[in-house]
Parts: structure tokens; C-alpha cells; sequence
């Protein structure tokens, strides 16, 4: 645990952004730093497993809450609307997380091989999981970040590395439930269809029956199936994927309010900016120009604000 603590710190420090999120050459392999807890970080999750190595963080995903600390890792198993907020993180002592976008096809020829479990009721579908980190993940999370020094070993090495992340997960406390979410009968992979239309085309109208049609389902059990699992309606959904499109345009690429409300897709400003500062309790401008104050003030490359 060590070890990968401290490589995420070191890659941290030189690459986090304005919320404390640090992305990386080596493909779904991301991390966290925040030295002070702070506001609410509304983010749209692909499925991943994220593996807290220092401090804590209380995430809600769906309807379901969880307090994570150092030790213990989160798997969300499908594309979730999700708000985190760090609850212990300090200068000298941040908040490091390491986290690793889950591959659906390496997870479904896996689960292929180890026997599939019995299709869940939908009722009984969970997209949130909470365990002690075990030996074999941390190593394979280690491996990976080693790619990072040795960029042209990632095509030929992160391939098996994924693999067998995939299967230490299959073969983990929540095996049963990852191995019926790559069942493409169950309903939690067929929304899954329709989840993936709502977020390549989150700037166009997605008809709702379209959605339905994908997901193999009739437009009453779509809805119900849908805000089951995510906790919002379709169209709650595409707008969220919508404001947080929107808030990363104005602060990582310096778009104003105007320009980033039309690019994700709104024909009125004015309902953007209200819509926005619903969600993110501020009005865009405001909120963009705190996330710069907080980049020209910092002390030291690891002191950010996030959630």
C-alpha cells in the first residue's frame, strides 16, 4: 500500500486539476489528490473501482452512501450520477485515491469462464460496492502506475494487467454481483445500452422510446428499471451529463458560461445558469471564477478544492 501511495502522490503533484483529479496516458487510470475537505463534486462515474489510500471520502451513488477511508476500496458497476465529498484530508496528509475504469468485455468473457450467476429482480441490482482492499488489487493498481515511466510498454503490458485485475474482482467478496451485471440479460446491463446513447448523445433530444427500445423494455418498466438503478429520470440524467460537460468546459478550457451552455446543448442561457447554480449551488460565473482563485492561490501544487 505504501508503495502505491506513493507513487500516486508523486504523479499527483505535477498533474492534478482544478478539482483535484489527476488523468493519465495509460487508459482509464485516474487519481485523486485534495489536501482540504471541501463542497460537493457532482461527476457522472463510468463503471471503476476506486481504491482510497489515504484520508476519506463519503460518495453517493444512486440512492446508496458510503463513507470510504484508507484501506478500503469502492467498485461502481455501471455509468452513475455520483457526488463525493472529502470528509478527512489535511496539508501534508491529502486525500489520495487511485481509481481504474472497469472494461465490460474483459468482465463479461471472464465471467463467461467462471460460471454466470442467476439473473437478479432489478430491485435487488446494486451499482455500489464497499470492501478492504486486498493484496492482489493493490498490486495490480501498482503495475499499472509503473506503465506510467514506461509509456511504450503500455500497449503490450496493460492488457494482462487488466485481466487479471478483472478476475481478482470476480473472485472477490462481490463476485456474484459483478458476474449478473455481465449477464447481458440482466437488467442492469440493459440499461446499460441505453445509458451509453444518453451519454454519447447527451447534447441532442434522445427520445425516451428509443432509449426503452434499446434496453429491450416496454417506457413504463425503462422508467422504472432507469430511476431505480440511477435515482434520476432519463431526462434528470442528460441534463446532469449536460452541467458537469459544462463546468469542465469553463474550467479546464476556459470556455465562458454562454459558449459552454451552448456546446453541451441548451438554447437558453438563462435556464443554464439556473439549472446550474441548482446544482452546483453557485451560478456558473461565480463558480468558475472560485475554481481560479483557488488555482492562483495555492501554496503548493497539492493544495486544491474539490469534493
Amino acid at each position: 500500500m505504501n508503495s502505491l501511495k506513493q507513487a500516486v502522490e508523486t504523479y499527483a503533484k505535477r498533474h492534478v486539476n482544478s478539482d483535484g483529479l489527476a488523468f493519465t496516458p495509460v487508459p482509464g487510470l485516474h487519481m485523486m489528490c485534495v489536501e482540504a475537505p471541501a463542497g460537493d463534486l457532482h461527476s457522472v462515474y463510468k463503471p471503476l473501482v476506486c481504491l482510497v489510500l489515504q484520508g476519506a471520502k463519503r460518495i453517493l451513488v444512486g440512492n446508496q452512501k458510503r463513507v470510504l477511508s484508507a484501506g478500503q476500496s469502492a467498485i461502481v458497476s455501471a455509468d452513475m450520477p455520483v457526488v463525493g465529498r472529502i470528509v478527512q484530508a489535511r496539508v501534508g496528509e491529502p486525500y489520495l485515491a487511485v481509481a481504474v475504469e472497469l472494461d465490460m468485455v474483459i468482465l463479461r468473457e471472464l465471467a463467461a469462464h467462471m460460471g454466470s450467476a442467476c439473473a437478479q429482480r432489478s430491485s435487488e441490482t446494486q451499482t455500489l460496492f464497499a470492501e478492504d482492499t486486498e493484496a492482489e488489487l493493490i498490486d495490480c493498481v501498482l503495475r499499472l502506475m509503473k506503465l506510467l515511466d514506461r509509456p511504450e510498454s503500455a500497449p503490450l503490458l496493460r492488457p494482462g494487467i487488466m485481466q487479471e485485475l478483472h478476475y481478482w474482482l470476480l473472485s472477490g467478496p462481490h463476485g456474484t454481483a459483478l458476474r449478473n451485471i455481465a449477464d447481458p440479460d440482466s437488467y442492469a446491463s440493459r440499461l446499460a445500452d441505453a445509458i451509453a446513447i444518453l451519454r454519447a448523445e447527451y447534447q441532442s433530444r434522445v427520445p425516451v422510446e428509443r432509449l426503452a427500445a434499446e434496453a429491450g423494455m416496454s417506457g413504463t418498466s425503462f422508467h422504472k428499471h432507469f430511476k431505480h438503478m440511477t435515482s434520476l429520470t432519463p431526462g434528470q440524467y442528460q441534463k446532469r451529463l449536460r452541467l458537469i460537460e459544462a463546468r469542465r468546459l469553463m474550467l479546464d478550457e476556459g470556455c465562458s458560461a454562454s459558449n459552454a451552455a451552448f456546446e453541451v446543448g441548451y438554447e437558453s442561457v438563462s435556464q443554464f445558469t439556473r439549472e446550474y447554480g441548482r446544482l452546483f449551488q453557485k451560478p456558473p460565473k461565480q463558480d468558475a471564477l472560485r475554481a481560479r482563485r483557488s488555482i492562483e492561490h495555492r501554496v503548493s501544487p497539492l493544495t486544491v478544492t474539490t469534493a
